[in-house]
């Protein structure tokens, strides 16, 4: 958690934001298949993962489409629940036995009054988790599988050791006789 917060922010502001932060954070811990955030539902939390590897997906046409991983050190977070206030379009599935500290909305916005270090902290957030979201349009919307395999194992390498291939093939846009495929042309 303290790495996810230093990763956004560095040194004396990483500073202000863990001895401000820490003390308001709830340890959970959650067994694999637990479902952190439900589609349809409004979750005004957010949640730094210390331990394990989740995905967001939503349902589509009696199907799971995978659109993103969390593992050590990220932040999990439904965007339109958390910053609209809104019931989220995904949901998130831990798929390992999971470590969380969870920190809600009006906790958050009561430390960004306080410190500008804070807000500043929260504005990089925001900003971290939109060109996330970008990147992961472009990529799906203008590169071949192929390519966008590659950018999965440079973007999360080891975590194919760890999930279903079929997550990761859902995530890709593909079959997984197509990542097979893939795969077996890399090595």
């Amino acid at each position: 958690m303290e790495n996810t917060i230093r990763k956004i922010v560095s040194l004396n502001p990483a500073e202000i934001c863990l001895s401000r932060l820490v003390p308001l954070l709830q340890k959970e811990i959650y067994p694999k298949g637990y479902l952190l955030i439900r589609e349809g539902k409004t979750e005004r939390s957010l949640f730094f993962l210390e331990k394990g590897v989740a995905r967001a997906f939503c349902n589509q046409d009696d199907k799971e489409v995978t659109f993103w991983f969390g593992e050590e050190a990220d932040i999990l977070l439904s965007l339109n629940s958390y910053f609209a206030d809104k019931p989220g379009y995904e949901s998130i599935e831990l798929l390992e036995e999971s470590i969380v500290y969870k920190v809600s909305h009006r906790e958050l916005q009561r430390l960004y009054d306080l410190e500008i270090e804070l807000a500043n902290w929260g504005r990089k957030l925001a900003e971290s988790e939109f060109i996330k979201a970008d990147q992961r349009f472009i990529s799906q919307q203008f590169k071949p599988a192929a390519e966008r395999y590659r950018e999965f194992t440079e973007t999360y390498p080891g975590l194919s050791k760890r999930i279903q291939l079929g997550h990761i093939a859902s995530y890709l846009g593909i079959s997984q006789v197509s990542l097979s495929r893939i795969r077996g042309e890399r090595q």
